[in-house]
């Protein structure tokens, strides 16, 4: 009996991309049999902390990382070591920060919502977090100007489909946090295969998720500056001690990151290609459907496939699709953020061939009943 049956769970196709209320991703067997040889076993978890920095480092190119709960911890956690530093009266003060400079200044367009909002991140470490700009537009200089106030840090967001408004220059955004005499921290939760040009940019601290793409069991990995990542440490002692990662998440972080490192991502990202291929040609067929492979906004490796409905033909707009798809056995999931313009976008990354066959048996079957 699996696992759905025996606690009479939903099944579900997760073509919504990482998505944390389907469970983010899939693990690869190895990171499986690691997290449970971790849970049999006791370890100093610093020393764990340790090893998982030397890993990090050696696969970013950065100075440090460090293992947190998830990145809503590590945005927290970040933003308290840019307050607070490591003093141990400071860390213990948290989130009391009334003799520490705490206004945090991130672009308007960036306070996103994905599942709470990112300013309750800011929140929880004692930060008032100030939004510079518009949601349409946040110009350099209006950044420029609240940070010339700020004295504790610029929060910036690379997303692929969460930003708002008018892309911003991250690198440009970074250098005027610099001229500021403020870290930069950069939320990048589903960037970890970019994580090194994310670093490029000059930022202190880059934040991502360990169980999107990467494929581990949920944690957070914080890169960057060795003294930040140090302090992002220290408060485990503080606000941290309940965003702490576990050991069987640390070891699973360490055997991913090896993964990661064996694979050939030029021969992943061929093999994902040609999966959006495969399927863009089957959903074509269906009536009112117009498919195609699109490129990732921001530039992650690989293209997703999008089916423009057209509700003439197709009997129902995409956001019925949607729903219907949705409602059904098993309940297939896309990404929801262009249905309103007629688009129903799915990220194929983690779907075998029966999925994939599965999800345009079901949109066949709902089209045309």
């Amino acid at each position: 009996m699996g696992i759905h049956e025996r606690y009479n769970l939903t099944n579900v196709i997760n073509a919504a991309g990482t998505f944390t209320p389907l469970g983010v991703s899939r693990s690869p067997a190895i990171v499986g049999q690691t997290v449970a040889e971790a849970l049999s076993e006791f370890f100093l978890i610093d020393e764990l902390q340790d090893v998982a920095s030397a890993a990090i480092s050696q696969w970013t190119g950065a100075e440090a990382g460090a293992v947190t709960h998830c990145v809503a911890a590590s945005i927290t956690l970040a933003i308290a070591a840019a307050m607070a530093g490591n003093a141990p009266d400071r860390v213990a003060a948290l989130p009391d920060t009334n003799d520490m400079p705490n206004r945090v200044v991130l672009p308007a367009g960036h306070a996103i919502n994905y599942g709470h909002s990112i300013v309750q991140d800011v929140r929880l470490a004692g930060a008032t977090p100030v939004l510079a700009g518009s949601a349409q537009q946040c110009a350099i200089e209006a950044l420029e100007s609240e940070l010339r106030q700020a004295r504790t840090a610029c929060l910036l967001l690379v997303s692929s489909r969460l930003v708002g408004g008018k892309p911003i220059d991250i690198a440009r955004a970074v250098r005027v946090a610099h001229d500021c005499g403020l870290p930069a921290i950069i939320d990048g939760a589903a960037q970890d295969m970019r994580v090194k040009e994310i670093l490029a940019t000059g930022a202190d601290l880059v934040l991502v998720s360990a169980q999107k793409y990467l494929a581990s069991p949920t944690a957070g990995l914080v890169i960057g500056r060795k003294d930040l990542v140090g302090a992002v440490r220290a408060h485990e002692k503080g606000i941290g001690r309940a965003m702490k990662p576990t050991k069987e998440g640390i070891c699973g972080v360490l055997a991913a990151i090896a993964e990661r490192e064996k694979a050939d991502l030029r021969a992943w990202r061929s093999m994902q290609e040609e999966k959006v291929a495969r399927f863009v040609q089957r959903a074509n067929d269906h009536p009112g459907v117009s498919a195609t492979s699109i490129a990732d906004p921001v530039g992650m490796p690989f293209p997703r496939a999008q089916l423009t409905i057209d509700p003439a033909h197709a009997g129902m707009d995409a956001a019925t699709l949607a729903v219907a798809l949705r409602s059904g056995s098993p309940s297939v999931w896309v990404m929801n953020h262009a249905l309103k313009e007629g688009h129903m976008i799915l990220e194929l990354v983690p779907l075998s061939d029966k999925e994939l066959e599965t999800i345009n048996s079901r949109i066949s079957a709902i089209l045309t009943a």
